[in-house]
């Protein structure tokens, strides 16, 4: 494990993607124009992205000791993410998440997620000599508070560039974890959890930025939904806005971002660079059903060129 780039610990799953022009009603069937089955989850596709954009990453997740598991850790391996840190519990199923999008891109999430496929604080401390020896540690918080506080710590003590993806549940969670981190990136709906309501425009944003980053983090990043991402740093702050791609899954964009974003960050990019970079990458991913990213050079090359300045 020594040397790798990032880790990121987060969650691992079955995806099931599924593409109809509108979700039935009640006793209503409807034909699926299109099905994707993939490895997914957060942690997952945060990590498959990072290996697109050539780091050296590895996976801290919990899969289950059944068929889809050895499948997903197949997968995995494929993308060239290290799945040593993978625990595989016995007794549980692997979690299972099915994306369903209709054709105004509006998705449903159903989700089968074991309690037993959350990692716990003993899973962390467990893996702690690799997350010791990463460059970066990317902390999807989804995971249950004591699993992220746990990996944040560790990364933290040693010196590692820490990137937290989401927000606490409960607001009153996020004081220490906001301390041990370097960059945090939240969506609309977890920044609105946290500064009281979510921002509805630009500069609504930007502000909730500036209040996130007096908590702790260097650099921080809010969606501002359906317009774009306010960045703030300590001697900056700007406000980027979407590409115009059509949008047919917006699921990935998020991870996509935070991939990008601490791909760039490692390659010693500023905080502005880094976050054009990261936007190019969501729109990169909200053109093709489903979680996973697809960030080919030329792909992201042709979303920067949409990007104004």
């Amino acid at each position: 494990m020594a040397g790798l780039d990032a880790i990121v610990v987060g969650q691992v799953a079955r995806d099931l993607v599924l593409l109809v022009d509108e979700v039935p009603g009640p006793s209503g069937a409807v034909p699926v124009r299109r099905r994707r089955e993939l490895l997914g989850g957060k942690g997952a596709n945060q990590a498959v992205g990072l290996a697109q954009l050539g780091a050296r990453v590895g996976l801290l997740g919990v899969v289950g000791e059944d068929e889809v598991a050895d499948r997903l850790l197949g997968q995995a391996r494929s993308d060239g993410i290290d799945v040593a840190p993978v625990l595989r519990r016995a007794g549980t199923p692997s979690a299972l998440i099915v994306d369903v999008v209709d054709a105004g891109a509006r998705w449903r999430y159903l989700e089968d997620i074991p309690e037993e496929t959350l990692l716990s604080e003993a899973d962390v401390v467990g893996a702690a000599a690799m997350l010791r020896a990463a460059r970066a540690v990317v902390v999807q918080l989804q995971q249950p508070l004591p699993a992220a506080l746990a990996a944040a710590r560790c990364a933290r003590d040693a010196g590692r560039l820490v990137v937290l993806d989401g927000a606490p549940a409960d607001p009153a969670d996020g004081a220490e974890l906001f301390a041990l981190a370097d960059v945090l990136r939240a969506d609309a709906r977890e920044a609105g959890r946290m500064v009281g309501v979510p921002p509805a425009d630009a500069e609504a944003g930007l502000r909730a930025g500036r209040e996130l980053r007096a908590r702790g983090p260097a650099l921080v990043v809010v969606e501002v939904a359906g317009q774009g991402n306010a960045v703030v740093w300590p001697d900056g702050a700007v406000f980027l806005p979407l590409t115009d791609t059509a949008t047919v899954d917006s699921t990935g964009a998020g991870d996509a971002f935070v991939a990008a974003l601490t791909a760039g960050l490692l390659r010693g990019e500023s905080y502005p660079q880094a976050a054009r970079y990261a936007v190019a990458a969501a729109g990169a991913t909200v053109g093709h059903p489903g979680g996973r990213p697809a960030l080919t050079p030329a792909a992201i090359d042709a979303q920067l060129a949409r990007l104004p300045g």
